[in-house]
């Protein structure tokens, strides 16, 4: 089985070849999956060769072939599986969509608000020319979306490919599996679909809210809500504050901080010397800088130092500054997207039933769309059922009040940002950085797309 990864020389690919290591050992959660062959495709040759250094360097027991190209067909050909996970711009690029916002006193995160539009103008043309690439060349293969912001590019893609692609995120199944340990009740019996405990999610990428949570039709979510030291165990409750939780009645998604929270977002984000996309920007460059040069073994080591302070600083602004340098045990304990990139992999592969959030079609489920008041084309994320025959979305109970119309809005921005890069129509560009929640001026919102477009040569290049 050959599996693609588009963004070959990003950072994360040695903890894909750990897993794909492992699983061909017998070992780890993903034993019955054999990856024989990965080809790691990127247009940046000198990243490529830093990513294969450190993977010879790791020196795993069993990888898989391991190849790196620039042509993508090249690549694509006879994959099974692709990973899209891209970077248009580069850290630098990153950099731009926090610093432009922040100017004009709005929030400047890569996936969230009008920081995650201009990621997305930059980055939506170069996916649908993988998409294309995947479809004349691999139309077999499943694609997993790992590029952000990770709903409108799955819902771009999907154009192309259907309902072959997939988003993933593994902040919404970290939050179950939280909030199942913190009501003593093991994560196994969430992954493995055990019919004793049900969940109910709904909501967009990084958009979202788990509702409910019973075992044995008892739903346990109150009294968890109610008992502040097992809140104290589940970090969006610590993040977003126990009161608002329990006001909610229901735990949101991490990034729902940017919403509830957003003036204070913004002012921690600008009290720091450096934002998020500086610090990755400064960490990196320097990283693949030290790793051109070193030999295997020392570019490893490099990788794994550099890892493990990312890791530790992830969503610093959302702690407080005594917590801002580590995170507990506890709120890493997903595994990450490559996680749940390999469980979807290993039940569309051996059969393995599994149970998970995806990011899919909200026709997917058949029958009446999911959420009723969005396009049935939208990509939205529910609980699915995974097993040989593919990904079954689960129908969720309705949403209601401010829930559906933070959902509708953002989704209808969503879209728009789509027509905007598709289009190249400025306007429609405008108009969807105008109509976001965390934007409150239209005036604001023209002088910040001037200024992607005006700093960012890929963001002009879509509205020259």
């Amino acid at each position: 089985m050959k599996l693609v990864i588009a963004g070959g020389g990003g950072f994360r690919v040695p903890q894909i070849i750990e897993v794909l290591s492992a699983a061909r050992e017998g070992k780890g959660p993903h034993s019955g999956l054999n990856v024989d062959e990965v080809a790691l495709y990127d247009i940046d040759q000198r990243r490529l060769d830093v990513m294969m250094a450190v993977i010879r360097g790791m020196d795993f027991a069993h990888p898989p072939t391991l190849t790196a190209s620039t042509d993508l067909r090249q690549a694509l050909t006879g994959a099974n599986f692709v990973f899209s996970a891209i970077r248009v711009g580069g850290t630098a690029g990153r950099v731009t969509d926090e610093r432009v916002a922040l100017a004009e006193g709005i929030l400047g995160q890569e996936t969230v608000g009008v920081g995650g539009y201009a990621y997305a103008f930059r980055t939506l043309p170069i996916a649908m020319e993988l998409a294309r690439a995947v479809r004349e060349v691999a139309p077999d293969a499943w694609v997993i979306n790992f590029t952000n912001p990770a709903g409108i590019i799955t819902q771009a893609m999907r154009r192309e490919l259907g309902s072959r692609v997939i988003g993933i995120c593994d902040t919404p199944i970290g939050l179950v599996r939280r909030v199942s340990a913190a009501a003593g009740i093991d994560h196994h019996w969430v992954d493995q679909d055990d019919p004793r405990l049900t969940f109910d999610y709904v909501g967009l990428n990084h958009l979202g809210w788990l509702r409910s949570l019973e075992l044995d039709g008892t739903d346990r979510l109150p009294d968890l809500l109610a008992d502040d030291a097992a809140l104290d165990h589940i970090e969006e409750a610590r993040t977003i504050g126990f009161e608002w939780v329990r006001a909610l009645g229901m735990l949101p998604n991490e990034y729902l901080f940017y919403y509830y929270l957003n003036r204070e977002s913004v002012a921690r984000i600008r009290q720091e010397k450096a934002t998020r996309g500086e610090f990755l920007d400064k960490q990196q460059s320097a990283f693949y800088d030290e790793a051109a040069g070193a030999s295997d073994h020392d570019a490893a080591a490099a990788w794994t130092r550099v890892h493990d302070e990312r890791e530790a600083t992830y969503m610093a602004e959302s702690r407080d500054e005594e917590d801002r340098a580590n995170r507990r045990d506890e709120d890493i304990a997903a595994g990450g997207y490559q996680q749940v990139a390999f469980d979807l992999m290993n039940s569309l592969t051996t059969g393995t039933r599994a149970r998970m959030i995806l990011g899919v079609g909200n026709s997917d489920a058949g029958g009446d769309l999911i959420v009723p008041q969005l396009r049935e084309d939208a990509v939205i994320e529910v609980p699915c059922r995974v097993d040989a025959d593919g990904v079954h979305p689960q129908h969720v109970r309705p949403v209601t009040g401010p829930e559906l119309g933070l959902i509708t809005t953002v989704k209808g921005c969503e879209e728009l940002v789509i027509e905007a890069a598709t289009q190249g129509d400025s306007t429609l560009a405008w108009r969807a950085m105008a109509n976001h929640p965390l934007v409150d001026s239209v005036a604001v919102a023209r002088r910040v797309l001037e200024g992607y477009i005006s700093q960012s040569p890929q963001i002009a290049k879509v509205f020259e």
